[in-house]
């Protein structure tokens, strides 16, 4: 069955430990080495980004408070992004992720539009070879048995790593025992049709800038569109096809050299 995580939002600290055992494990760029471990908290995701601490001053019982929000990809049940995709360079497993696949993106940017979240950022500042970037659910991790590094790091355990039912289960329980810690409701239960990643909070979701999002699922809006093209579009993804075979035998070639 598929993998999920319930990210506890009244237990994060705020530390960032998530972030830097995910640039870590996914050899990203910004983090410092510094005696006291410190690097710069980016303003918002990016391409070395793919998980980020997001620091929130919001009301809650009549008193302001800071709540930490952990931003990532929120790997959709059905996610728009891989419907959107001409050449298949995403794909929606069967354990959870959403997977990328390099040698196939064209950096055509479709799955940045059709992101309902605004997840998937693209390398502009590369000259050669820009990609997408996301996150990827540690997806080679999971395929091992292992814990997403984010979720082994944490050391409050605000993330609950298992099968989608049981994050879903769990967090409906501990939502029963205090009814008046959390807000009634679960993102990522519905939003889009259902997330992998899903949130439980003691702050609405509005105050803490989660995007209002449709609770149905998007593909077929996509689908609505592609529709009424399909010839244009298979032409389309052929000719992306050949530019993505060139740009990566481009770039073996270098590497070779």
């Amino acid at each position: 069955m598929a993998k999920a995580v319930l990210v506890d939002l009244t237990r994060c600290i705020g530390c960032r430990g998530c972030q830097v055992s995910c640039k870590q494990w996914n050899e990203r760029k910004g983090l410092k080495t510094s005696f006291h471990g410190d690097f710069t908290n980016p303003v918002k995701l990016n391409a070395d980004t793919y998980t980020r601490i997001r620091f929130v001053e919001a009301e809650s019982k009549s008193r302001p408070v800071w709540s930490f929000v952990k931003e990532q990809c929120f790997h959709c049940q059905n996610p728009a992004c891989v419907s959107a995709c001409p050449v298949g360079a995403l794909q929606k497993s069967a354990a959870g992720p959403v997977c990328y696949d390099f040698d196939k993106c064209v950096g055509c940017r479709y799955c940045m539009i059709a992101c309902p979240f605004g997840i998937p950022k693209y390398e502009w500042d590369k000259a050669q070879n820009p990609w997408v970037q996301k996150c990827g659910f540690c997806a080679e991790r999971i395929a091992e048995g292992g814990l997403p590094a984010c979720v082994k790091t944490c050391p409050t355990s605000t993330m609950l790593f298992d099968e989608r039912d049981a994050v879903v289960a769990e967090a409906k329980k501990r939502m029963a025992a205090h009814p008046g810690k959390y807000v009634d409701h679960i993102y990522g239960l519905s939003e889009a049709g259902g997330t992998s990643w899903m949130y439980i909070s003691a702050v609405p979701f509005d105050r803490l800038g989660f995007r209002s999002v449709p609770c149905e699922e998007l593909p077929q809006y996509t689908w609505d569109v592609l529709q009424h093209v399909p010839l244009k579009a298979a032409g389309i993804a052929a000719v992306l096809g050949g530019i993505a075979y060139l740009r990566n035998r481009g770039a073996n070639e270098e590497k070779r050299s």
